[in-house]
C-alpha cells in the first residue's frame, strides 16, 4: 500500500545529504547497522465500553487489518515505518455497517538523524490516515528533537518533543505540539524469547478550529492521548505473535471519550 505524497518526499528529503557523497563513501554511510520488516495480520477488538461511548460520535467497530512494518538503523540515523490496510475486504463505504466498516488506509514514517555523536537526534514523523468512504483524510506532521538511551538492564526508550502540523479535510495549519515516545524490553521466560514494547504519543495546545472541525458532535479538549503497550512472544525468527492494548483520549475522531481495544496479531518476518 503507497504511503501518501508527503510521506514519499520525506524519505528522499531527509537521504538526500547522504545520497550526494562521493561513491566510495556513500556505501559505507548507507550500510545498515540493523534492520527489520514484516508483514501482519491484526484484529482490533474494542471494549464493550468504548462503543458505548462512541455510539455517537466517531462510532468504533471492531475490524481486521494487514499490515507491512520495517526499520532501519544506520550510524548516522534510523528509520521506521508502516502501513495498514482497514477491512481489506470491505468496499470503499461498508453499506451493511453505515460506513462504520469502511475500508480505510493508515500509514506512518518516523526518523531518528543523529546530532553528532551525542544522544540526541532531529526527530521528524508523518502520520497519514484516509476514510475513502466519508472523503475523510488527515496528516499529522511532526519535526523536533529525539534522544535515545539503553539501560544497563536491556530496557530501551527514545523520546521525542516537536512541534505538529495538520493537512486534514477539516482544518489545515499548525496545531500545538506532540510529546512522546517509544520503549522496548527483551527477556525470556519459559524458555521462550519475549518483549514488551509502548509507543505513547501526548498532543497539547491543539488549535481550536482543528478541535471543532476535526471531531464528532463537540469540539475536542486541547490534549489527547494516544497509545499502545505490547507483549509479544518469538517462538521462531521468522514467526511473532501478540497481544496489544490500545488506548486513545481525545483523539481518532470522538471527543472527550476514553477508547481502549485489544489487538491481536501474528506477523511473519521476512529481513
Amino acid at each position: 500500500m503507497p504511503l501518501s505524497h508527503a510521506s514519499r518526499r520525506l524519505l528522499p528529503a531527509l537521504l538526500g545529504g547522504a545520497l550526494l557523497l562521493p561513491t566510495g563513501v556513500q556505501a559505507d554511510t548507507l550500510s545498515p547497522v540493523w534492520s527489520f520488516a514484516n508483514v501482519s495480520l491484526n484484529y482490533l477488538d474494542w471494549s464493550d465500553g468504548t462503543e458505548a461511548r462512541t455510539a455517537d460520535n466517531a462510532a468504533k467497530g471492531d475490524f481486521f487489518y494487514l499490515e507491512l512494518e520495517g526499520g532501519v538503523g544506520f550510524e548516522w540515523g534510523e528509520f521506521y515505518g508502516f502501513a495498514d490496510l482497514e477491512n481489506p475486504g470491505n468496499s470503499r463505504f461498508d453499506e451493511a455497517s453505515g460506513g462504520q466498516d469502511n475500508r480505510r488506509t493508515a500509514a506512518k514514517l518516523t526518523s531518528h538523524l543523529y546530532l553528532g555523536d551525542s544522544p540526541f537526534s532531529l526527530y521528524a514523523h508523518v502520520y497519514d490516515f484516509r476514510d475513502p468512504g466519508f472523503d475523510s483524510r488527515e496528516q499529522d506532521q511532526v519535526l523536533g528533537l529525539g534522544y535515545r538511551h539503553t539501560f544497563a538492564s536491556g530496557l530501551w526508550i527514545k523520546p521525542f518533543l516537536g512541534a505538529a502540523r495538520v493537512q486534514s479535510s477539516g482544518h489545515t495549519g499548525m496545531n500545538g505540539y506532540m510529546a512522546g515516545w517509544v520503549a522496548g524490553y527483551d527477556f525470556q521466560a519459559f524458555d521462550q524469547d519475549f518483549s514488551l514494547t509502548q509507543w505513547h504519543e501526548q498532543t497539547f495546545d491543539r488549535d481550536d478550529a482543528y478541535l471543532t472541525q476535526n471531531y464528532v458532535g463537540e469540539p475536542a479538549g486541547s490534549v489527547g492521548t494516544n497509545g499502545a503497550v505490547s507483549l509479544w512472544w518469538h517462538p521462531h525468527e521468522r514467526l511473532t505473535a501478540g497481544v496489544q492494548y490500545r488506548y486513545a483520549n481525545n483523539k481518532l475522531g470522538t471527543p472527550n471519550a476514553y477508547q481502549n481495544a485489544m489487538i491481536y496479531t501474528l506477523k511473519f518476518n521476512f529481513l
